[in-house]
């Protein structure tokens, strides 16, 4: 923090891969960017989904067992409803300018913000630094993460 009280770093952790678990930490990333805060995405567990070159454009929207769509847990099981639900989701946030996750995580990696992958998740998933995209700065381990960090605010989502 700054002497005046203001944040000027955050390291993000996004750790789910579903719609509702990668856009706060994207929004927040982008909003410390645009506030001029130094900014570090730290994608571990599912949320790697969010930068792996196969899965970061089939992000889908959680339904069973979401508290937050009220709906009953069996009709979030229903063949058809998670990807009604998220078309639903991308159309809204179509209307609100709120690019989707692709767009969103270049956009992100531009303004200058750090883009990094789990090193214990990727090895855990059997991945490898090519089955990112290449905004993703590096595969860095928490220790690593923790250096990045240091100073600043660590948020997770």
């Amino acid at each position: 923090m700054a002497g005046d009280g203001k944040i000027e770093k955050v390291s993000i952790i996004i750790s789910k891969g579903s719609l509702e678990g990668i856009y706060p930490g994207l929004i927040m990333a982008n909003g410390a960017r645009a506030e001029g805060m130094e900014a570090n995405l730290f994608f571990t567990f599912f949320g790697l989904d969010a930068i792996h070159r196969d899965r970061y454009e089939h992000i889908k929207l959680a339904t069973v067992g979401n508290p937050g769509l009220h709906l009953p847990t069996w009709l979030g099981s229903v063949p058809g409803v998670s990807a009604a639900m998220t078309r639903y989701m991308a159309r809204k946030m179509d209307r609100l300018d709120i690019p989707p996750i692709a767009e969103f995580v270049e956009m992100i990696a531009d303004t200058g913000a750090g883009l990094y992958a789990c090193q214990a998740s990727v090895d855990l998933f059997g991945f490898a630094r090519d089955d990112f995209i290449g905004q993703v700065k590096d595969v860095i381990t928490v220790g690593e993460f923790y250096d990045l960090a240091a100073g600043g605010q660590i948020v997770f989502t």
